[in-house]
This record gives C-alpha cells, structure tokens and sequence, in this order.
C-alpha cells in the first residue's frame, strides 16, 4: 500500500472556541506538513483546490511550488485540479512549471470538484460541469504530450500551433481522475486507461465501491492494461490515539462541528450526497464510514477492512487543521510508525515502484523493507 497526506486547506473557525488559524500560518503549516511527511516515508503530498468557502487552496500550483523548494523526494500531487473550472492552457503551464521545478516529481488528479458556489462565481454554468471536465481534459492531455497543437472544441476558442511551455520536466504526466459521485468520472478515466482516486469521504463505502466496480469493468472492456488500473482511495478524517474510546471522545467537536458547518449550508444527506456526511455521529462514522479515528490498531485493521471492498492501493488520509500543531504532527507520526507498515505488510502494490513504468519520472519511491531506494 502506498500513502499520501491531503490538504484541502480547509480553514473554517474551530467549532467550540471560534478561533480561526491565520491564513498565513495555516498555509505554512501546509509546506511544513509536506516536508514532515516525507521525512516520515508517505509516498505522496497533495494539495486540493476550491474557490468558494473556507478553504484557502485556490491557487495549488502556487502551494505545490513552494513544497517543491522544500522537498526533494516525495511524490507531489492535487486533490483534485478542478479541471471543469479552468483553462486548459493556464493548467498546462502552471503544472508544467511545478513538474520542473520538482524534477519529475509531479503526478494530478482530476475532477468537477465539490463545491457548487464555484462555478457561478467564475461565472460557469454548472449544468455543463461533465462537459467542460470532458473537453478540458482531452485538450490538456493533449497539451502535455504532444507540441503544435491544433485544435477545436465546444466551449474555448480554438488553437492553432499551440505549444505551452515549459514543457513536462521528461513528458506528460499521469493524470488520475478524481471519483466521489459521478458515474462520468470513472467512465472518462476508464476510457482513457487512466486510474482513479474514489474520495470515500462523506458516505457509506457501498456508495464509493460501486463506482470501483463500474471502473474496473469498463477499464477492462476498453482492453487497458489491468496493471495500471490503480485505484487510490481517501478517508473521512485521521485521528489517533492511544485507544479508540479515546480518539472517538477528543475528535467528537471537531466531527460535530464540520457536520453542523455543512447543515448551516443547507447540505442533507437525503438531498445532497456526496456532499454531506451521512454519518450524523462521530459513534457512526466510526463503526459505518470511512473516518479513520481510533486506536492505531483499529485504524490499520480498518484500513485493511476497506481494501478488501475496493482493492485499493493508495490511502490518503488527512489531518483536521484545528488541532494543534503538534498534535497533528504526533498524529502523522504515529501513522507512519504504528499504522501505515501494518498495512504494508498486507498489501503490495507495483505502483510507483520499478515496475510502474508510468510513474512520475523523477520520482523516487522508498521500497519498504529493502534496504535501497529505487528509481
């Protein structure tokens, strides 16, 4: 298994106390959580993008930029590139940048995104999201590989003898699409031979697991190399502690206060899934869903129990920003010392390792349990 820390950068005001973290300090903790994460054997960093709410990730590429200064081998992703929302151009170049800068250390994921305010606010119509995420993505594939582009499509103007620039530090990168609702994401990212990162966030894991499915069976019917069909999947929150009675009572504001934050939104978990948590206690997203809050036993033994219903390979996990800085340091810690080699040890994968021969090009994952790295 392999394993990715994500920050949303969410910054909602913590839910008991009204306390807000500076938007300085909480983008600095972003990087220093990146370098953190490397010292401590994650595979992957990735930053994710909204533009709407309490989030302060709209601008990525600039966040992955400084990561990029500050590590030198963890691999570098997003979660997601709202690729509906942007132009193509401006990602090819932008990501392109972030490429070099890390020396191949650049991998994306893709989607609409989730966050509805977004698309009136850069003025979008959101009932065009699959297709402008279709065209989008075809154009910048085809940006990223390919130099003289000409080409036209249904809602950009067209291009003729297009090449952006810089190029990709040793050609195009591999682009994940992001899965949490839609069965059109798992079907653009399986027409392509592309793989997927199924969010498993906010809902029961029937919910994610069927899409999984739908994926790999159309991956396998479009004849792509099942060798590359990974599936990455992410949690509903990390919290560890020395039992899970424990974790349950210190997370319960925290896990209270993000689904209070999301009812005064007017998110229900009838009428708005994949939205809004369908866990209305932290006992249920505990016991049914995804949150990986307890003991490190029980969270590697939770872990294991999903990836017997997705067969995935990577686990992102992320740390809610209001804790304090070193219990979320402690809490990453413990992960990469009493949870994450549990799981290794259960589950091999060929991703990002000698024989993904798509991998990032300068990317050099560690092999656990040997005694090199390998490129």
């Amino acid at each position: 298994m392999r394993f990715q820390l994500l920050d949303i950068v969410f910054n909602p005001p913590h839910p008991v106390t009204g306390a807000a973290v500076p938007p300085a300090d909480r983008l600095e903790r972003v990087v220093e959580h990146a370098v953190l994460a490397e010292e401590l054997g994650f595979d992957s960093f990735a930053v994710g993008e909204r533009h709407a709410g309490d989030v302060l990730s709209s601008a990525p590429t600039v966040i992955l930029g400084a990561v990029a200064a500050r590590t030198h081998r963890i691999l570098l992703s997003t979660g997601v590139t709202v690729l509906s929302l942007l132009d193509p151009i401006r990602v090819a170049e932008d990501l392109a940048t972030v490429d070099q800068l890390s020396r191949g250390r650049l991998e994306i994921v893709i989607g609409k995104g989730n966050e509805e305010l977004q698309y009136p606010l850069l003025g979008l119509d959101i009932t065009q999201q699959y297709e402008y995420l279709e065209e989008n993505y075809e154009l910048l594939r085809l940006l990223l590989s390919t130099e003289d582009v000409t080409w036209s499509g249904r809602h950009r103007h067209g291009l003729e003898h297009a090449t952006t620039l810089p190029r990709p530090y040793a050609g195009a990168f591999r682009i994940w699409h992001g899965s949490a609702t839609s069965e059109f994401a798992v079907d653009l990212a399986a027409r392509w031979g592309d793989p997927i990162v199924s969010a498993n966030a906010l809902q029961p894991r029937e919910n994610y697991g069927r899409l999984i499915d739908r994926y790999r069976e159309r991956h396998a019917a479009g004849g792509h190399d099942p060798a590359y069909g990974f599936v990455g999947a992410g949690s509903g929150g990390l919290f560890l502690a020395d039992t899970t009675e424990q974790a349950i009572e210190q997370y319960r504001p925290l896990y209270e206060g993000q689904v209070a934050r999301l009812r005064s939104r007017g998110y229900d978990p009838a009428t708005h899934v994949g939205k809004a948590l369908a866990f209305e206690t932290i006992e249920d997203a505990v016991e049914r869903g995804p949150a990986l809050v307890g003991s490190p036993e029980r969270v590697a033994e939770k872990i294991l129990d999903y990836h017997g219903s997705f067969g995935h390979v990577l686990q992102s996990v992320s740390v809610n920003h209001l804790l304090a800085p070193t219990h979320q340091e402690d809490v990453l810690r413990r992960f990469a010392a009493e949870v994450a080699p549990v799981v290794r040890a259960e589950v091999t994968t060929d991703l990002w390792g000698p024989r993904d021969a798509r991998r990032a090009a300068g990317f050099t994952a560690v092999e656990h349990g040997a005694a090199a790295l390998v490129a």
